[in-house]
C-alpha cells in the first residue's frame, strides 16, 4: 500500500464530552488492531505529524483531535475546564466512543503534558508513550531558559499574558501581523533552506495561521494552564515503556527537564538530536520517525 494513500482514510468525527464540549476529532483507519493517539502542541493539528503517519500507517490506526477551546472543538463554559487534566479524560472518551482498548499516545509540546497526565489516569488504557519536545510541567517555569533558569520568570508572565488577554486590541493587532503570509513565508523558507527540508516553509505558514486566526484568549489560556501543571511526582509510577526524544537547542521546552524525565521514569528509553529544536520532528523526519518505529516495535 502506498504511503499516501492514508489521506484518503480520514474521517472527520465530533465527540460531546461529559461536560457538553464538542470535541473535534479525526482518525486515518486502518485494519490494524494497534492505535496511536497523537496529542497535539500547542497549535498543531495532523498536517504536523506528517511524517511520522507515513512511517505508522496502515501498521496502526491512528486518532488525533483538537484541543478543547482551540480550532474546530469547543470551548468549555468554566475556563477552568481547559486545564489539562481535562485533555486527557477527553482523549479517554474518544477511544470509548471508538470502542477502543488502550493506545499508544505520542505527544508534542502540550502534548507530552496532556499523555503523562493521559499516562497516569487511566494505565490501563496506555500500551506506551513517546514524548517529543516537551517537558513533565510548570512549562513556563523553564520557558526560553534553556540554560539558566531565572526566578519568578514564570510570575512575570503570567502578568504579560494577563495584560494580553484584557486588552483585546492587542490580541488583534498581533493577529493581524503574524497571519500576514508576506512576513512569515519568507521566514518558512529560509528556515527550511538551513534545515534542508522544503517541507518546512508551508507546516511553518499553516501553523502561524492556526495559532492566530484561533480564538487567541483561549490559546494564551492555555499556556498558564501549562504551568499550572505538573507530573513530576508520578513519573516514577508509570511502568508503561516511554521514549523521550529532545532537540538539544530546544528554547521553548529546554533539553535539561527530558533528562530529568529520563531520570526519573523506570522504564524508558531516549534519543536526542544536538542540533534539534522545539521541532524535531520537521527539521529531522525520517530519523524521528524511523525512531519511534523501531521503538514501537520492540515492544511487541
Amino acid at each position: 500500500m502506498e504511503k499516501n494513500t492514508w489521506k484518503e482514510k480520514i474521517t472527520d468525527k465530533t465527540l460531546q464530552t461529559h461536560d457538553q464540549v464538542n470535541i473535534f476529532y479525526q482518525t486515518i483507519e486502518s485494519p490494524a488492531k494497534k492505535v496511536v493517539a497523537l496529542a497535539n502542541g500547542l497549535g498543531g493539528r495532523l498536517y504536523v505529524w506528517e511524517p511520522l503517519i507515513n512511517a505508522l500507517f496502515p501498521e496502526y490506526k491512528i486518532i488525533c483531535w483538537d484541543y478543547r477551546g482551540l480550532f474546530q472543538s469547543g470551548a468549555p463554559e468554566s475556563i477552568r475546564r481547559l486545564a489539562i487534566p481535562e485533555h486527557a479524560e477527553d482523549l479517554k472518551q474518544i477511544l470509548d466512543k471508538e470502542n477502543i482498548a488502550s493506545a499508544t499516545v505520542i505527544g508534542w509540546s502540550m502534548g507530552v503534558q496532556v499523555a503523562l497526565e493521559f499516562a497516569t489516569l487511566y494505565p490501563e488504557k496506555t500500551d506506551a508513550l513517546v514524548l517529543l519536545n516537551g517537558t513533565y510541567g510548570q512549562a513556563l517555569s523553564t520557558g526560553f531558559q534553556p540554560i539558566f533558569r531565572f526566578p519568578n520568570l514564570n510570575r512575570l508572565m503570567h502578568e504579560v499574558i494577563d495584560f494580553v488577554r484584557d486588552h483585546r486590541s492587542i490580541t488583534n493587532t498581533l493577529s493581524k501581523i503574524m497571519v500576514s503570509k508576506s512576513l512569515i513565508r519568507p521566514f518558512g523558507k529560509l528556515y527550511g533552506m538551513i534545515r534542508g527540508n522544503p517541507q518546512i516553509e508551508d507546516a511553518i505558514v499553516q501553523y502561524v495561521e492556526d495559532v492566530f486566526g484561533t480564538d487567541f484568549n483561549n490559546y494564551l489560556r492555555l499556556f498558564q494552564e501549562l504551568d499550572a501543571h505538573s507530573v513530576y511526582h508520578h513519573l516514577r509510577y508509570i511502568q508503561e515503556p516511554v521514549m523521550v526524544i529532545w532537540g538539544c537547542l530546544d528554547y521553548l521546552t529546554p533539553a535539561y527537564q527530558s533528562k530529568e524525565m529520563v531520570k526519573k521514569l523506570p522504564n524508558v528509553h531516549y534519543k536526542r538530536y544536538r542540533l534539534g529544536t522545539h521541532f524535531v520532528l520537521i527539521e529531522y523526519p525520517k530519523q524521528v520517525a524511523a525512531d519511534i518505529l523501531e521503538f514501537l516495535h520492540n515492544q511487541v
